[in-house]
């Protein structure tokens, strides 16, 4: 009798063993599957770095999300503590900037019309649309590589899934096409059953309680004209011209050639009332802001001074690529 009980326990065990080890993709991809569409809610912790050739931009992030499509993202800059919100909410999509109590609406599909590497629901599209996606089992987990979909960034072409035994999504790398890393996400604290108060995503919530925590003050002088490192090919400086307001400054910079186009650098005014601007454009995360984008234009505000950049006659990639080449960081006063 005891001979048999061994025996039964002996080929239980050996048919869990195989059962474990069978557990693969298709496994992983059904059970991610259904634990990020399961859940009404969730909180991710951790770190975003953007990489812009040999510098490296750094935002502390906190990502939120609540069922029916509610989404906050804040970004806040570690070189200044500069604190900006991605909020989608009934009312529509913005993008916050407290410390100048402004705003930008967005007419947009935010965050489902391009790759987003720090959403859940956005990294699992990815991976259920690519169905040449890789994958590979680790000492910790798994690794999922997919194609992805950056409509305004082509030089992203893939990116590596992080997934841990219990099926977080712990970080995730994208990557150029040639094979280097432009953009690293990682979370510190995944919290998939969180709680949030009725307010939490709502837009004067938002501007209330980041004004108390951001501590950059607008300026009224700008000290040095930022010129982009990046200009296209047969495209020059025709023109600068600098205005005096009444509460600060303006450089406007005219590029002529072949591919013409201007950037204007303002002193940012703080409004007294909440200013929302409309926008038929895109969210996008620049080396050190989050801007606004659209198919002729990028602005964007960084160290108390707004940015503005204009062209008809050039692609979205390299609008992008020359709004990220403006890394210097200008001082005003």
């Amino acid at each position: 009798m005891k001979k048999i009980i061994l025996s039964f326990l002996t080929f239980l065990t050996c048919i869990i063993l195989i059962g474990c080890g069978k557990y693969g993709e298709k496994d992983v991809v059904r059970d991610l599957t259904k634990k990020i569409e399961k859940t009404k809610s969730y909180r991710l912790v951790g770190v975003l770095e953007m990489i812009n050739n040999e510098d490296t931009y750094a935002y502390d992030i906190d990502v939120s999300y609540e069922s029916e499509n509610k989404f906050r993202v804040s970004l806040k800059n570690k070189t200044n503590n500069h604190e900006q919100i991605i909020l989608r909410n009934e009312e529509g999509i913005y993008v916050l900037t407290p410390s100048l109590n402004k705003s930008f609406k967005f007419q947009s599909e935010w965050p489902y019309n391009n790759s987003q590497s720090y959403l859940l629901q956005t990294i699992l599209k990815d991976i259920t649309s690519d169905k040449n996606r890789k994958f590979k089992k680790t000492e910790k987990g798994y690794v999922i590589t997919t194609k992805v979909n950056y409509s305004n960034n082509k030089d992203l072409v893939k990116q590596n899934i992080y997934i841990d035994k219990d099926l977080n999504i712990t970080e995730v790398h994208v990557l150029n096409d040639k094979n280097q890393v432009q953009i690293k996400t990682k979370f510190n604290k995944i919290d998939m059953k969180a709680t949030f108060d009725k307010k939490y995503f709502t837009l004067k919530e938002n501007m209330e309680i980041a004004v108390v925590e951001d501590n950059i003050k607008p300026v009224t002088k700008i000290e040095d004209v930022i010129y982009p490192m990046y200009i296209p090919q047969n495209t020059h400086l025709s023109n600068q011209d600098k205005i005096t307001k009444k509460d600060g400054e303006l450089i406007m910079l005219t590029f002529g050639g072949e591919k013409p186009f201007t950037l204007i650098q303002e002193t940012a005014t703080k409004e007294k009332d909440l200013l929302t601007i409309p926008m038929y454009g895109e969210p996008v995360i620049l080396s050190g802001s989050v801007g606004a984008m659209t198919d002729s234009s990028i602005t964007w505000i960084q160290n108390g001074i707004e940015y503005y950049l204009i062209s008809d006659s050039i692609t979205e990639d390299e609008l992008l690529e020359i709004a990220k080449s403006i890394s210097v960081m200008p001082v005003g006063k």
